[in-house]
């Protein structure tokens, strides 16, 4: 029975880091420019999808591929944000949902005309094949990898944000943008630079995903974008805090869900959630209005 626990809070642990690589994008983006970003998916799937092309193109150098791949995803972001979303910043939240659903249909068709609509088979990473003994029963070493990697992604968003010039600037015209701008801190440009660095978090957490989830669909986003915005909502939007400990709670919930009452699995999320909003509206670690 231990054996089975330990594996199935692992198993939760895995997944919750890889719903907080998009989650932290997300709620970095709504944070700063508070923009809701349905697209963010979007990036999850594009980086998962450059990073396999690079793979081909590069002799099967993941760790190559993880490293350009994403920086290319950036790129729509800036133009996104650039040419797009600066124009609804002053609009309310349901016609800024309305703009980036219609990116997730179009990057969606993207896909389909670059890669095919069908699935695509995706390598694993060198190094980080195979599986380990935990307890007597095997478990994939990549999983136990990125169960190291969030929480450094974690540590390394914090210490920017709260310990370096930048990232102060990035909270002051956060807090007030009028503000900032009037002691001259070019907010536009402050806006699409974090844009494009939440757009890379979600193409890294796409890139990553590449040697676990088996196989590359068009409409791959859709699913981790459910499920970073229930985390997103859980934690408090624009907390990132918040937001890593809301990643952890449904990637275990899931988890346990999926290995002893699998009927109930997207119930218990979605039950948790419902209960936070009624206990808490603005989320654990959101502010109240």
């Amino acid at each position: 029975m231990l054996q089975s626990i330990v594996h199935v809070c692992l198993a939760g642990l895995s997944a919750g880091m890889f719903i907080w690589l998009v989650a932290s994008g997300l709620t970095l983006i709504f944070g700063v420019l508070r923009v809701l970003n349905f697209a963010h998916g979007s990036f999850y799937m594009l980086g998962a999808y450059f990073c396999y092309t690079f793979l081909r193109f590069m002799g099967e150098n993941f760790w190559l591929g993880l490293l350009v791949g994403p920086l290319c995803v950036c790129a729509a972001g800036f133009a996104m944000e650039r040419f797009f979303l600066r124009y609804v910043y002053h609009l309310a939240l349901p016609y800024q949902l309305l703009l980036t659903f219609a990116f997730v249909l179009l990057f969606d068709d993207l896909v389909k005309i670059f890669w095919g609509a069908g699935s695509i088979g995706s390598p694993a990473a060198p190094g980080l094949s195979g599986s380990i003994s935990v307890l007597g029963r095997n478990f994939p070493v990549y999983s136990l990898f990125i169960i190291g990697v969030g929480p450094l992604i974690a540590v390394a968003m914090w210490v920017f944000l709260e310990r370096t010039w930048l990232g102060c600037i990035i909270r002051a015209a956060s807090s007030d943008r009028e503000m900032a701008s009037a002691i001259g801190v070019r907010v536009p440009a402050l806006y699409t630079g974090v844009f494009m660095f939440g757009t890379w978090l979600g193409a890294i957490g796409g890139g990553l995903a590449v040697p676990y989830v088996g196989l590359l669909t068009p409409g791959m986003g859709e699913t981790i974008i459910i499920d970073a915005f229930v985390v997103a909502v859980i934690g408090g939007m624009g907390s990132l805090k918040g937001a890593f400990l809301g990643a952890l709670v449904i990637g275990l919930l899931s988890s346990f869900g999926t290995r002893f009452i699998p009927t109930f699995d997207m119930f218990l999320t979605f039950i948790l959630m419902a209960v936070i909003l009624v206990w808490r509206p603005q989320g654990l670690f959101g502010e109240s209005t």
